[in-house]
């Protein structure tokens, strides 16, 4: 008779169909693991539908949830909210994650892998970075095996951060900096953030890393870069916050998002998108700007697009 031959291992990745999730389970796909992911948004037409399993967040049902985990020696959890809308807050995504930690031990996984943010804090001014910092605390005191990845802003194919400025370079008479512009920021290469989770969840060592890129910028060192590579001029026009917050709340409903919330501008303006540490990403922003200048910024990245509509 015939042995008969153990099924690849099965891993779990929260939110496969959205961005920094995809990239986590195509390479976990190229390893000839089993992939299936939780979301809150099945897509049947998506092309990587047809190798990953969906399930829904069974966030109250949590023996259900324990129960679509059960199998899964690893948990990639990249589950969270950029802000607050409607009936979905911080504090929501806080005690939804914490239930998805508990279902996890109850499932009996070996190991999560949770993406967070550089530099969170229980202290900091931002409910962001707050709940960022409260989520770890809560994966450092669960027992689980684990590895905390902490990324910057994350740059790739339809990304948020630089595509979207590169989109406004493409069609703005002039480009509004907040304050002085002297802020920094050091992107990672999505491809390289989901190269780091997946060594992590092949380790056995419990970790807290950032997940950085090589370069450092300022950020008017980055729009210029970024038009720069498309061959466009930078007419970069340094105006107050405030004044920086209306016009990108105007701009909210012409293209139909939130552009950037209050908050989030104040966090890049305190420089908390940067690593005190060495880069963990090998992938030079600038080199991989001039080889996709040419589909920079030609479509509206739109969070609520992606996560609300």
């Amino acid at each position: 008779m015939a042995r008969a031959v153990d099924a690849p291992e099965l891993n779990v990745v929260t939110g496969a169909f959205g961005y920094t999730g995809r990239h986590i389970a195509r390479r976990l796909l190229e390893l000839g693991v089993r992939v299936k992911t939780l979301t809150g948004h099945p897509r049947g037409a998506d092309p990587l539908a047809a190798q990953v399993k969906a399930e829904p967040f069974r966030f109250d049902d949590p023996a259900g949830l324990a129960a679509s985990l059960r199998g899964a020696t690893t948990l990639y959890n990249t589950y969270w909210v950029r802000f607050p809308r409607g009936r979905v807050t911080f504090e929501t995504a806080i005690a939804n994650t914490e239930t998805l930690f508990r279902a996890a031990r109850e499932a009996g996984v070996r190991r999560v892998v949770h993406v967070s943010i550089a530099n969170p804090s229980e202290d900091s001014p931002f409910a962001y970075y707050r709940g960022k910092a409260a989520l770890e605390r809560s994966l450092l005191e669960s027992g689980l095996s684990h590895a905390i990845l902490r990324p910057t802003v994350v740059f790739g194919p339809g990304d948020i951060l630089i595509n979207n400025i590169a989109w406004f370079l493409r069609r703005a008479p002039f480009f509004a900096v907040p304050g002085a512009g002297d802020y920094e920021v050091q992107p990672v290469f999505v491809e390289d953030l989901a190269e780091l989770a997946v060594r992590a969840g092949r380790s056995e060592e419990n970790l807290v890393a950032d997940a950085v890129g090589p370069e450092v910028y300022t950020f008017v060192e980055l729009v210029r870069r970024i038009a720069g590579a498309m061959g466009r001029p930078a007419r970069i026009v340094r105006v107050r916050p405030g004044l920086a917050r209306l016009l990108l709340w105007a701009m909210g409903p012409v293209v139909r998002d939130v552009v950037l919330t209050r908050e989030e501008i104040e966090a890049l303006m305190s420089s908390l998108l940067v690593s005190k540490g060495p880069p963990s990403g090998s992938t030079r922003l600038s080199e991989w700007l001039d080889r996709n200048a040419a589909a920079l910024g030609t479509r509206y990245a739109s969070e609520l697009g992606r996560h609300y509509r």
